[in-house]
């Protein structure tokens, strides 16, 4: 009899999906801030994008979407590529992928608004959608989130499962005068990827912030 329940727990654990391997490809998802003095920042956006392109290997996804007057659009997805298997292939797509990254950057048109929270629901829509083990959403941007009339972004960011990562936030001039604005932008974003809902369910994410750009390799830290 012993046996016998070993054997039916075997099949149940078959039957249940229990002999998959666990998906651990990553999906990361870069947002670039193109509003005012920041479409000047794009250069070293480049450098952060080559990086990410070394790193990620075949399976993984990327994308690189900017952050304009209203992000949560398909349309603002400057580049998206899943990497093939084959790693000939592979080196192909990142050719493809930084060719399009340039021509971008040449032509970018500065953005009046920058619709941060737009991006971001539109980072955690695709990274859903391609169902990777690994969820990065990267915010290159000064963090100030300024919207047009008439869009309304007061919906919570479902991000369990995701490490949200802020890049090279500059400080604005009112910073250097008064550091209490910066250091509050900041927290306001933290509390924006970590926060609970009313009946105390976590549907937040890890938060990270990274100045430094020779401190990459923290992206995929845990």
């Amino acid at each position: 009899m012993k046996k016998l329940y070993i054997m039916l727990g075997v099949v149940i654990c078959l039957l249940a999906g229990c002999s998959q391997t666990e998906n651990r490809n990553r999906g990361v998802f870069l947002l670039l801030d193109t509003s005012g003095t920041y479409a000047l920042e794009l250069k070293k956006a480049r450098s952060i994008i080559n990086y990410l392109l070394g790193t990620l290997e075949p399976g993984d996804t990327f994308a690189v979407a900017s952050i304009d007057t209203g992000s949560f659009s398909e349309k603002d997805i400057v580049a998206k590529m899943t990497f093939d298997q084959r790693p000939s292939t592979t080196n192909n797509q990142k050719r493809l992928f930084i060719k399009k990254i340039d021509e971008f950057v040449q032509n970018v048109s500065k953005s009046k608004y920058t619709d941060i929270s737009g991006g971001v629901l539109q980072a955690i829509d695709y990274l859903n959608e391609v169902g990777t083990g690994k969820k990065y959403i990267l915010i290159f941007s000064d963090l100030k989130e300024e919207l047009a009339d008439g869009h309304i972004r007061d919906v919570p960011f479902e991000l369990e499962g995701f490490k949200v990562i802020a890049l090279n936030v500059t400080k604005l001039r009112t910073d250097i005068k008064d550091p209490k604005q910066y250091l509050k932008r900041v927290e306001v974003w933290r509390q924006k990827v970590e926060q609970r809902d009313e009946s105390g369910r976590s549907h937040g994410g890890v938060w990270d912030r990274i100045n430094d750009l020779e401190r990459l390799d923290a992206i995929f830290k845990k």
